[in-house]
Order: C-alpha cells, then structure tokens, then sequence
C-alpha cells in the first residue's frame, strides 16, 4: 500500500490531480504569466508523506524476491513535509519568483498522514530519493512532456 506517490507521467489535471502535481502546474503556469502571487489554500500545517515512483518500484521489485506473505504492506518514505514547505519547495523548484499567499479561509483538510513502512524497513529497503530531487526531476518531465503538448 502506497503513500502519496509522485513522478513522471503524474497527473497534472487542474480539477483532479493530487496536492503535488497540483501545486508544480500552479506555480509554472503563475510564473510563465508572470503572475504577481500564487493562492494556496489552508496555513500549509498539515503534514503529508510523498513517495517517488521509482522509489516503489524499487520496493516492488525487493518484495517480489523477498516476501510470501499475505498482509499487505505499506511503502513510504517515513518522512513528513509540511504543506507549507512542500509549496515553498515546489515553488522554488520551478522557478516562480511572485509571492505566496496562504488562503486561511479556507480548509487544511487532515492534519497528518504518515504510513508505518517499519516491516518494510526491516526487509532491506529504503527510499533513495530526496523530496527536492524526485521534484526537479518530475518538474523537468512535466516540462518536456505535458508542457510541450
């Protein structure tokens, strides 16, 4: 079972794509119009866990040689970002220079999901990908192939 998972070939739809590719599309369209702000909603409080792609199908492939069992188990990075430096990550990721405006009228929706990988863990694996690299590197495929369309 997967945590909120991230990378190329995401889905970057404006009405129904996840927090992540939500937020990069958000923040290239604002800079390419060269907006003066991005509106995000909620205080950026809630802590969320993100997992790059490449990083599951490592785990994928370690549990195929290495796991019989019939509980499921999930796979995450075990580490938390807070909405709000998530949006400033991806904002400096992609390169917008206007400001950020936190839309607290709004909600923040739960304040925490964090997944127990610890049977995982204990099987060998670890994600080797950094929340700011799997970014530029989903950013740079979001650039060359849903941008380019």
């Amino acid at each position: 079972m997967p945590t909120n998972l991230y990378g190329r070939n995401d889905n970057f739809h404006p009405e129904n794509s996840h927090v992540l590719p939500a937020l990069m599309k958000r923040f290239h369209e604002a800079k390419v119009s060269k907006a003066k702000e991005v509106v995000v909603w909620g205080t950026g409080s809630p802590l969320r866990e993100f997992l790059h792609v490449d990083d599951l199908a490592d785990a994928v492939v370690l549990l195929m040689d290495k796991y019989s069992g019939l509980e499921h188990l999930n796979v995450g990075s075990g580490k938390e970002v807070a909405i709000k430096e998530l949006t400033e990550l991806v904002k400096e990721v992609v390169g917008f220079e206007g400001e950020l405006v936190w839309d607290t009228s709004k909600p923040d929706e739960t304040p925490r999901k964090l997944m127990d990988s610890s049977k995982l863990l204990g099987l060998g694996w670890t994600p080797k990908i950094s929340l700011k690299d799997g970014l530029v590197d989903t950013y740079k495929w979001y650039v060359e192939n849903v941008v380019k369309q």
